[in-house]
């Protein structure tokens, strides 16, 4: 949360934060794609330009959009001797797996979309 930039900008740990951005709400949207066959509800969000706002906080940053650009992208935000943030734009139907489905417990966890 923006608040933990202010712990960061404070106390000036070196703290490496990536930011993995679908312009989702995304595990909902998950539950959504693979539960409720695309219903897709209040899950589309407009995210801030979230490399400005790090900088606002004296946090530098960067966002890529390439997966090629990932590696060179990682190994700079490795190299930074500060924090630093990183956002990686994914597709928008990326979906993350392991997941508890709603509902369910953790013995019940899925591994991958073929388990739903």
């Amino acid at each position: 949360t923006i608040q933990e930039l202010g712990t960061i900008m404070q106390f000036k740990p070196n703290v490496k934060i990536i930011i993995l951005n679908n312009n989702f709400l995304g595990m909902v949207r998950q539950w959504q794609q693979l539960f409720h066959e695309r219903r897709y509800s209040f899950v589309d969000i407009q995210s801030p330009d979230f490399v400005q706002v790090a900088k606002g906080f004296g946090i530098e940053g960067r966002s890529i959009c390439k997966r090629e650009d990932l590696a060179t992208a990682l190994k700079s935000m490795l190299d930074h001797p500060q924090s630093y943030l990183l956002e990686v734009m994914v597709g928008k139907e990326n979906n993350v797996f392991p997941m508890v489905p709603q509902g369910r417990g953790v013995a019940e966890i899925v591994l991958s979309k073929e388990e739903v």
